[in-house]
């Protein structure tokens, strides 16, 4: 499931285009039925990204518009959410509004809840559904949660990378010449995975949940860190 995820190329691709890819590999690997991608905006409301089919448009519609519902308890918890059956009366008496919307009107049977997150970086949520009721078993629910922490590193990337259009952009990490943005997001990379002891793609991550949260170009904190007026330590984000 990650293989796939990690193969989708995000050269030329907006937010909505990458969500998509992203959904249809999901529904694809994991033994669902659909998927939607919802993110948090800058006002604290919601923005559906993209919903694989109609079920799973309207799953995300009812839960914003009632406010109650498995991707509404992950965004305020940050915690995953699994409902194997929705129809069940205790899953029923836990969003009695959304359980009975949703079953007059959409054939769903388990929902499946997962925070994008990254350290104290919460972008949205990743859902899933099947028309049956059923829990994922170990690995399937392991594959979920991987797929979700993928997808929430790739659309990390998405909004803070250097853009196509800035001077000096390259699709590799560092220009022929040495330079560049991406030599220079590349060094950051490595003074952080000094500074924490991390692995590369953990530090490359930590950088872009620090733009993302400060809203900031990955950039213009990657040169603070190579300055050396940015020291990243364990217990900031």
């Amino acid at each position: 499931m990650t293989r796939a995820l990690l193969a989708i190329a995000r050269d030329g691709l907006d937010d909505h285009a990458l969500a998509e890819r992203i959904c249809r590999a999901c529904v694809d690997g994991l033994d669902v039925d659909g998927a939607a991608i919802s993110l948090f905006t800058t006002s604290s409301a919601r923005e559906t990204l993209w919903a694989t089919d109609a079920t799973a448009a309207l799953l995300e519609d009812l839960q914003f518009t009632l406010n109650e519902g498995a991707c509404m308890e992950a965004a305020t918890t940050g915690l995953p959410v699994f409902v194997a059956d929705l129809g069940h009366s205790t899953e029923a008496a836990r969003w009695p509004v959304f359980a009975g919307a949703v079953a007059e009107q959409a054939p769903v049977g388990a929902l499946f809840a997962l925070p994008l997150h990254w350290g104290a970086i919460n972008l949205g949520v990743l859902d899933l559904y099947r028309t049956t009721p059923g829990e994922l078993d170990e690995t399937q629910r392991r594959d979920a949660l991987a797929a979700a922490d993928t997808a929430t590193l790739m659309l990390l990337g998405q909004r803070t990378d250097p853009a196509p259009d800035r001077p000096g952009h390259d699709t590799g990490w560092v220009h022929h010449n040495g330079g560049g943005p991406r030599a220079e997001i590349h060094q950051a990379t490595g003074m952080v995975l000094a500074q924490l002891d991390v692995s590369a793609t953990n530090a490359l991550a930590r950088l872009r949940a620090h733009a993302y949260r400060h809203r900031r170009p990955l950039l213009d904190v990657a040169r603070d860190v190579v300055d050396r007026t940015l020291v990243f330590t364990e217990d900031m984000n």
